[in-house]
């Protein structure tokens, strides 16, 4: 029978992002989504609450945290803030308008400051008490203020003609762009304005003076970096006096072709920058644009220290001695080993934590006692807590069958964390370390779709390792649909990974939902193939230059598996699915699957690595991965090999029903790669569709265009593997 899941959550978005009363507040009334039994739908998962950022308060006694709620009817977000005790007790919601409320960061014990319509206002403990500290005409992007309160940063965009010419002043309204060099676009936006971060003075009421400092003034860098930095890539000092901040200080070609960031250290009274990653001295080599850097001089083991590299993410100790940050060693190499640099600002000694750590450092904090940073790492397809003090000695805190996300210091004891899995979405929790060794207390303090979640039947998941082609073990993961009866056929999905190099780990996603797939009666079967972090450096290396090879066959091995050995794996009905990365794999397999699959689906997937190779805007990864240009006719083993094993060269062999999705917004992987998968497909007389969206990118964002991709996904699979 049916049943009508009542969602209190979603009804504040449905009225916020539509409309709203004479006053601005928000209407809340229940609304209601039909599901069918328990079973999870595309709907239910878009009413789905999402925790956003999250800080505690300088006591540890409150914490403000930010809520997204996703309106389908409006095809909206609408951003909200809300308070509550350290224990989760006394949950209150501040935002009571339709405006969205974000980045909220805490001025004392009793004052929230938080972005409202690009400006920085401040509010009480209780919401009230709001005022606007800012005026920038609507150009705060974020802001963090100073240990002692006395200075703000504030991100706000500038514009930027160094790679697209400024539009003549007589022609205002032409859409036409004169392009003068490579990086102009990037993700899914042509870049004609930067961000910068600037200092203000603050007055005693918190309230922001109307001229600030440019902190990278004349220079054509952006900070934080594109595509996804943001505040995390700055940091004050302790002291209030000094800003340490990331930057690539590249442009145009150069900028395209490395991933050489830097930690920069600012001097706010003197205005004065140091660079701590690289010596004064430092050169910057030549690099051939077209060649990779996986054996150039440059990235030579014996100037480990001074590797123009990846570098990212400052903070200070508690204590102002040192300032932490992750490195990546190799540059033009995006997969290289997150690890954890410590900088002695006192006697300038760099040393690296996590050496013993066979694997990334994802996010940290300094403890109070600054001598030690907890961190999350990923390792064995999860990603749990760790710990490590200043010489290198690391240990692990937890060991659960699901991901943290995130973490800060809630008080000088305790540790507030964001943690999800395949089962369940984000929510916060309070870790807390015992005494005895690796041991903590965790305590789940908030449920943001519980009412939602008790009306669900939750899948189950297992763990198999499963003998790969070249006698290795592999990690896979098998979820299995609510209600699972172990005597009966399932049919079964092959999750192909993308990245290439990310992990299969305990993920909850709004697309990419194992939760909603198992609901809908199939199996999954995701592999941790060859390629992914979290099983040695070596296992992660062996997909680069080799896409086609051992990762190929892992894919393969995880699914034979499932047939042999797994008995309600129905292998008459089988598919495989993927995006990005795993769309490639989709496309290979298409042509290498020996009658395996009845259909695919591939999402965002590069089909022509040809044409990739100068489509794509971070030209560097190609670079890496592909180990050469494939104009050029001293080509190396290894490029040879990527060009030859296509998977558009293999066109002729496909035999199998494939869908086919692409953003047209995606400039890491353009539309043209889905559209040309597509077209073959239908020119070999192949049952093919094709879902383009004309404002997506490599992600789907929009709830009207979720709802689609989940309803066009499943139709595909129920038609060819529900028959």
């Amino acid at each position: 029978m049916n049943k009508l899941l009542a969602i209190g959550a979603a009804a504040l978005l449905l009225t916020a992002c539509g409309s709203q009363k004479d006053n601005n507040e928000v209407n809340i009334q229940k609304q209601t989504i039909q599901l069918e039994n328990d079973q999870m739908t595309p709907e239910a998962l878009w009413a789905m609450s999402r925790i956003g950022g999250y800080q505690a308060s300088p006591d540890g006694q409150h914490i403000v945290f930010q809520m997204g709620y996703y309106s389908v009817e409006e095809n909206k977000s609408h951003q909200v803030l809300w308070m509550m005790n350290a224990d989760g007790s006394e949950q209150k919601q501040l935002t009571e308008d339709a405006d969205n409320e974000t980045d909220a960061q805490w001025l004392d014990n009793e004052t929230v400051a938080f972005i409202k319509g690009g400006e920085v206002w401040k509010m009480s403990l209780n919401g009230s008490a709001r005022k606007q500290l800012s005026e920038t005409e609507g150009q705060v992007e974020g802001f963090q203020f100073s240990p002692d309160r006395s200075k703000v940063i504030i991100l706000k965009s500038i514009p930027f003609n160094e790679v697209i010419k400024e539009k003549p002043a007589d022609l205002p309204k032409t859409t036409g762009r004169v392009v003068t060099d490579l990086m102009y676009r990037h993700w899914d936006h042509y870049v004609e304005s930067i961000q910068h971060p600037f200092v203000f003075t603050v007055n005693d009421d918190f309230s922001v003076a109307s001229e600030g400092t440019d902190i990278l003034e004349g220079e054509p860098f952006e900070c934080p970096m594109e595509p996804f930095g943001g505040m995390e890539q700055l940091a004050w000092s302790t002291d209030s006096k000094q800003i340490a901040y990331t930057c690539r200080k590249k442009t145009g070609l150069q900028y395209s072709i490395s991933t050489d960031s830097d930690i920069f250290l600012y001097d706010v009274e003197k205005k004065e920058t140091k660079n701590l990653c690289k010596p004064a001295d430092y050169v910057e080599p030549a690099i051939e644009p077209t060649k990779t850097m996986l054996n150039q001089a440059v990235n030579a083991p014996e100037n480990l220290k001074n590797l123009p590299g990846y570098d990212q993410n400052p903070k200070f100790s508690p204590d102002g001695r040192y300032l932490a940050w992750t490195s990546m060693a190799r540059d033009g190499y995006e997969a290289d080993r997150m690890r954890l640099c410590c900088y002695d600002l006192k006697t300038g000694e760099k040393t690296f934590l996590t050496e013993s750590f066979d694997s990334n450092v994802d996010d940290y904090c300094w403890a109070p006692d600054a001598r030690t940073i907890y961190y999350i790492g990923v390792w064995h397809a999860t990603e749990n807590l760790y710990s490590t003090n200043l010489q290198g000695e690391v240990k692990q805190m937890t060991n659960f069958q699901a991901d943290f996300g995130s973490l800060q210091m809630l008080n000088d004891k305790q540790i507030l964390a964001e943690k999800h899995s395949y089962t369940e979405p984000a929510d916060l929790y309070v870790v807390t370390p015992n005494d005895t060794d690796n041991g903590v207390a965790i305590t789940q303090i908030t449920e943001v779709n519980k009412e939602i979640l008790d009306q669900l039947g939750k899948p189950s998941v297992e763990q198999y390792w499963v003998k790969t082609t070249d006698g290795k073990d592999m990690l896979t993961w098998v979820i299995l649909p609510p209600h699972f009866d172990k005597t009966k056929k399932y049919p079964t999905l092959l999750f192909c990974e993308g990245g290439p190099q990310s992990p299969v780990s305990q993920f909850w996603s709004y697309r990419w939902n194992f939760f909603i797939m198992a609901s809908q009666g199939y199996v999954i079967v995701a592999p941790n193939r060859r390629g992914l972090p979290g099983f040695g450096q070596e296992w992660l290396e062996a997909v680069s230059g080799d896409w086609t090879g051992q990762c190929m066959h892992d894919y393969l091995a995880a699914i034979d598996f499932a047939c042999d050995e797994l008995p309600y794996v129905d292998r008459d009905r089988l598919g495989a699915v993927g995006a990005s990365f795993g769309g490639f794999s989709v496309y290979y397999l298409a042509g290498h699957h020996d009658g395996r699959f009845k259909c695919f689906i591939a999402h965002d997937g590069a089909f022509n690595l040809e044409a990739m190779y100068t489509e794509t805007e971070e030209n560097w990864f190609s670079n890496w991965e592909y180990d050469d240009a494939y104009w050029n006719k001293d080509q190396t083993p290894r490029a040879k090999k990527t060009y030859d094993n296509s998977p558009h060269r293999f066109v002729d062999k496909w035999d199998t029903p494939i869908l086919c999705i692409h953003g047209e917004k995606d400039y890491r992987i353009n539309a043209t790669q889905g559209m040309s998968a597509f077209n073959a497909a239908r020119m070999r007389g192949i049952e093919a569709e094709l879902l383009i969206f004309p404002d997506e990118n490599h992600w789907v964002l929009k709830p009207q265009n979720g709802i689609l991709w989940q309803r066009t996904y499943f139709e595909w699979l129920d038609r060819w593997l529900k028959k």
